[in-house]
This record gives C-alpha cells, structure tokens and sequence, in this order.
C-alpha cells in the first residue's frame, strides 16, 4: 500500500514509466507530466526496466545490513533463558552483561509473549478471557450517586477568561454584592449531586449550596422520582462514604423505598467510577466548554446540557447511542 503522503500510486508509477521506457519519453518530461522529481522519474524507469510491472510496489525501509545487530549466538541465549528460567529483560541482561533495552528489543523481536500472561510453572501461554465491561443487565439495577464540588464564576468572568489580577478583581466585587443582596449564587462552590444509572447511564443532576444531609436526600428523592418516570425501578444505590450518606435521614429514605444502600471502600474511588467519569464529562464539556461571564449564565446552560447528554450525546460504551436508547422498550424492565 503506498504512503499516504505519496504523489504517485503503483498504477501512476507504472503509466510514468512506461512513458520513459516504452514511449521514449525523456526523464525530465515525464517528471514534469506526473509533477514529480526528476530523481524520482528515474526510480521508477529503472525499477521498471528491471522488474517489470511487479517492481512498482513499495520497497520494505528495513536495511540490507545491520552491522551492529546482537550476534545470533547471543539472542539464542537470551531467548534460551526467556524460555527455560522466565527471566525479564533486566534478570536477562544482568546475567549476560547487556543492556536491558537490548534484551527487551531482542524478545519482542521474536514475539516472546509477557510473563504475566504465562504459566510460571510450565511456561504456557494462559488463555484469557477478553475484557467484558462491567455492567449490571437492567435499569435500576444499580444507581451511583456522588457529589461534585465546583468553584462558582464571579461576574464577569473568573481568571480562565480573563486574567488572574482581574478574576480576583471581579470575585472581590461579586463578593461584595452578594452580600448586599443576598442572593444564592454569590461566591464560593456549587455542589452537583448526580445519580447516573449502571446500565443505561440515564444521569440526574443537580446544583445545590451545600452537600449536608438534608440536600442530599431531597435530592435523592426528586432522582428516584425522575427514574421512575422513565419507567425504571431502582434496586441499589452506589455512594461513597461521606458524612451526608452515612446519616439517619439517608438510610431512612433508602430504607422506606425498599432500596439497599452500599459504599465504596475507602480510598477506592473508582468503585463508583461511572459516576466519577461523569463528573469528568460534565467539567469538560459543559463546566469549563466555554467562557462564561458568570455563573448564572453557567447554570443557566447546565438544563440544555444534561438533555444532550441523556438523549443526543454518543456514548462510547453504549455502541455511540445516547442513554436514553437503553431505557425505552427494554424487555424485562420494571416498571
């Protein structure tokens, strides 16, 4: 296959060349009828007057020689205590006095397969089970649900937009505004509750002042309230082990719906990880996507994006369809 970069294909080298040496043509003619090197018009003549229609194809830019290549007695060591001891390329190297760069170009070179897919005890190759994502088979299976922490725009615009002498600027004067007013979005951090479904990964959110108990909660139950107009009868929640989900409120509210709560162990926050990627996609493609002035006109974009993203946006692990694909007319769905 040539080069995509190439000026000419194998059929244009071939029509090129039989111009020169069938037609008579002269080098610098053609070179100039198929625009390209008077050096490369010759190639292609006297790959043809050689090899015939066959000589058109790309050559392999492997050398002729390798006068410094491992000697072959050496790589058959190498390989011999791969083999019989499974060594890695630094045990090998240190026993042979190479490098361990070397050693590994060496077993790569001869497709030697990594230790940690052998058997150490018989050197067999261990057949594995191609990676399966981990899924629960319904909606309402499992529900993860956590809480993001986000800095709020000053009017104006914070120090992505403009620079950082003036975002501290416009954050001391909306500072002192909000005082003066009292409004709830002033200075400080929003909190985004979300619950992204396991199977579907259906998401509702949320911007709260705080992430207490009774937020959390009342969240909670506007989320259940939202899966079950979709048709989805939520079975287990996922949470981390914060404050506001290991309290009497929280554990009463699961309890009453006949919903079995669990939490992640601690410091693993990739157990919830559906949820945490979802953090990730909402920060970049909708809390910094653009340069808002503040943090009202942020929030006032946050609704538009939340219904792109459960009815419009390719999902990856859905096979490129959006969330909502997965939750209407499933069979064996509760509803």
């Amino acid at each position: 296959m040539p080069h995509a970069n190439a000026t000419l294909t194998e059929r244009g080298r071939l029509k090129l060349a039989q111009c020169v040496v069938d037609d008579g043509w002269s080098l610098r003619r053609a070179a100039e009828r198929f625009q390209v090197s008077h050096n490369t018009a010759r190639r292609w003549a006297t790959r043809y007057r050689q090899l015939g229609p066959s000589g058109m194809v790309d050559r392999p830019s492997r050398p002729h020689r390798c006068p410094r290549r491992t000697h072959v007695r050496l790589e058959r060591k190498v390989l011999h205590l791969r083999r019989k001891r499974r060594l890695g390329p630094a045990a090998i190297a240190g026993r042979l006095g190479m490098h361990g760069s070397t050693v590994h170009r060496i077993l790569r070179r001869h497709r030697q397969p990594k230790l940690a897919t052998l058997d150490l005890a018989t050197g067999e190759p261990i057949r594995r089970d191609p990676v399966r994502r981990y899924e629960w088979p319904h909606p309402g299976d499992l529900v993860h649900v956590d809480i993001k922490k986000l800095g709020r725009i000053p009017d104006g615009g914070g120090h992505r937009v403009v620079s950082r002498a003036q975002g501290i600027r416009n954050r001391w004067s909306t500072r002192d505004a909000g005082r003066g007013r009292g409004g709830d979005v002033n200075l400080g951090y929003g909190y985004i509750h979300s619950a992204v479904d396991d199977h579907s990964r259906l998401a509702y959110s949320e911007i709260l002042p705080d992430e207490q108990a009774v937020s959390a909660t009342a969240f909670w139950l506007r989320a259940q309230a939202f899966f079950a107009a979709h048709g989805i009868t939520v079975h287990r929640v996922l949470t981390d082990n914060g404050s506001c989900y290991r309290s009497r409120i929280w554990r009463n509210a699961l309890t009453a719906a006949g919903i079995t709560h669990k939490r992640t162990r601690a410091y693993r926050p990739q157990t919830n990880g559906k949820v945490e990627r979802y953090n990730r996609t909402l920060l970049v493609e909708w809390a910094y996507a653009r340069p808002y002035p503040n943090e009202i006109a942020r929030r006032r974009a946050f609704p538009h994006w939340l219904h792109t993203y459960n009815h419009h946006r390719p999902h990856t692990a859905l096979g490129g369809s959006p969330p909502i694909t997965r939750v209407l007319n499933l069979s064996g769905q509760d509803s």
